[in-house]
């Protein structure tokens, strides 16, 4: 079995860095890649949540900025927590291993 994701799209905001008391580090940030929809004729846009550690996340949390161009290799992943009601709760991420820049400098928005 492979659990493999590849994406290419824009940078929705400024990652943000944690880091642990461990001495890890996680940065975050959301990717818009807009696709052609051939059922409704139009362009749309989907959102990924990426989340990446250690030293690739302090490469993303010094280089990467909100607008960049940005192509992420990682897998998919899901969170699940309990909500303070007792109701249990999950978001899907990609874990990235890789993100590159992409673009030139012009192509910042």
């Amino acid at each position: 079995m492979v659990n493999s994701v590849v994406i290419v799209g824009r940078v929705g905001q400024d990652p943000e860095m944690k880091y642990f008391d461990s001495g890890k580090v996680r940065t975050s940030f959301s990717v818009a890649v807009n696709r052609w929809n051939p059922r409704t004729k139009e362009e749309t846009t989907d959102w990924f949540n990426v989340e990446v550690w250690d030293k690739q996340a302090e490469i993303v949390g010094e280089w990467v900025k909100k607008g960049r161009l940005v192509g992420v290799e990682g897998r998919l992943a899901v969170n699940k927590w309990q909500t303070p009601d007792g109701e249990m709760a999950e978001r899907y991420l990609i874990r990235g291993t890789n993100v590159r820049l992409m673009g030139s400098k012009k192509d910042e928005n």
